[in-house]
């Protein structure tokens, strides 16, 4: 049997994502020509701030004096299990160096980038957790110097909370900034004369598509777009869990999929009718963008094989991807494109959105294909170096010569006759024959 859909999108997040880039691009522009002058006018007519970019010390003294103690407690909590998380992933990876062959040796270094730029959100929701998931992870990886931006909130300077999720995390510098004209002041290292090497962090689709236009001036975690939520559910799932998950996650925004993947058409049909009552008793934001994301980017499959339903994830490959059925193993062991994985019901998307420990900063639209999420790795240049004696020279030279002149590249060869030549004055060498035109 194919897959069968119950419930068909609608629409898609390539559909909206059109509308955004003459509005980045003409922002980028004017950005790269007049700077921080065009950051300013552009932070007062957007998000109505025009007070100091740069936070100083006092200022953040000053924003965080009224945080609670039970607060600063509970992002602390969060931001250990983040840090903890990212310093074992970068003591996975190592340097070392090797004898490919007597006399020639090569090795790996893993070098932080200088610049890390992190962008934290505040838009529907005060985004804590980006804070650290972005920070924090940079930190570890050993970035010497973090530029942190969010938006204003409510015209009164970044939310309290997400400022002490920043400062908890170890951001060096901290711009009260939001939207196209943070990720473009941290790209041109405006406001601290330090340009980003990297810069990364979700946002809404202007945000994104400024990182998408910038790629390659600066380095970006993933090409994101709206958040994604899929869940494959056997017989055994719990149909009120997989509804409440679908929503928990729909509630990002009006463009957020949400998709079931069920072996069990019962299931998946009691799914459909509970998550429509779930968002109704949602408080207004969220029951705004959840029932929206439900109704235009949800989707209900069924399939009647394991084997079928893998692969229909795969072909999502999604966002956030939650198992709920027998055999988990299985499904680890055969599962490949996923930007983040929960097995079991007793682990949620919620759980690696705020505090479990593994990055939610995340791939979407399809990039799980290619990509992970937000790592240590990210900030991290995996760079290479080799040393050679003299001897060593003899065999390898001799080759090179040879293939640089098959492929027609003589100037390359004669790099290799030249030391050939020095260090073995009184020995003759098949080098190839010399490239005529």
């Amino acid at each position: 049997m194919a897959i069968e859909f119950l419930k068909r999108a609608s629409r898609s997040p390539e559909t909206e994502t059109g509308t955004a880039r003459k509005v980045v691009e003409e922002m980028l522009s004017e950005i790269e020509r007049r700077g921080e002058d065009a950051v300013r006018e552009y932070a007062a007519r957007l998000d109505h701030w025009t007070g100091e970019i740069v936070m100083t010390p006092e200022a953040i003294e000053r924003r965080l004096r009224d945080v609670p103690p039970d607060v600063r407690r509970d992002i602390e909590f969060a931001t250990e299990r983040v840090r903890r998380f990212a310093l074992a992933q970068r003591e996975s990876t190592a340097e070392f160096s090797m004898e490919v062959q007597p006399g020639l040796t090569a090795g790996q270094r893993l070098i932080p980038v200088n610049v890390a730029g992190c962008y934290v959100p505040t838009g529907r929701y005060a985004h804590i957790a980006s804070a650290y998931m972005a920070i924090a992870t940079a930190k570890a990886a050993g970035v010497p110097f973090v530029v942190a931006c969010s938006t204003p909130y409510r015209g009164e300077g970044i939310h309290p909370h997400v400022l002490y999720a920043m400062q908890a995390a170890g951001a060096d510098t901290i711009l009260t900034l939001g939207g196209v004209q943070a990720i473009a002041a941290m790209a041109y290292g405006l406001f601290t004369g330090r340009a980003a090497d990297i810069i990364v962090g979700p946002g809404n689709k202007y945000v994104a598509e400024a990182k998408r236009m910038l790629y390659g001036k600066v380095g970006i975690d993933v090409f994101a777009g709206p958040s994604e939520i899929a869940i494959i559910a056997d017989d055994s799932a719990d149909p009120l869990i997989v509804a409440s998950d679908l929503v928990g996650q729909a509630e990002h925004g009006h463009e957020s999929p949400a998709w079931l993947m069920s072996l069990s058409r019962p299931l998946a049909a009691e799914v459909m009718e509970l998550v429509p009552r779930l968002v109704a008793e949602l408080p207004p934001t969220a029951r705004d963008a959840a029932g929206a994301a439900w109704r235009d980017y949800g989707e209900v499959v069924v399939g009647e094989s394991r084997e079928e339903i893998a692969a229909a994830s795969d072909r999502y490959a999604p966002e956030h991807l939650e198992v709920h059925a027998r055999d988990l193993d299985w499904w680890l062991a055969h599962l490949t494109c996923y930007g983040s994985l929960f097995l079991g019901e007793e682990t949620t998307v919620a759980y690696g959105d705020k505090t479990s420990g593994p990055n939610h900063i995340l791939p979407t639209k399809g990039a799980a294909r290619y990509s992970g999420g937000l790592s240590v790795h990210k900030f991290l240049k995996t760079v290479t170096w080799q040393r050679m004696t003299r001897e060593a020279n003899r065999d390898i030279g001799q080759v090179t010569a040879r293939i640089s002149r098959l492929e027609g590249m003589e100037a390359h060869a004669r790099t290799a006759d030249d030391r050939l030549a020095k260090y073995f004055p009184a020995e003759r060498f098949e080098r190839g024959a010399a490239v005529e035109t």
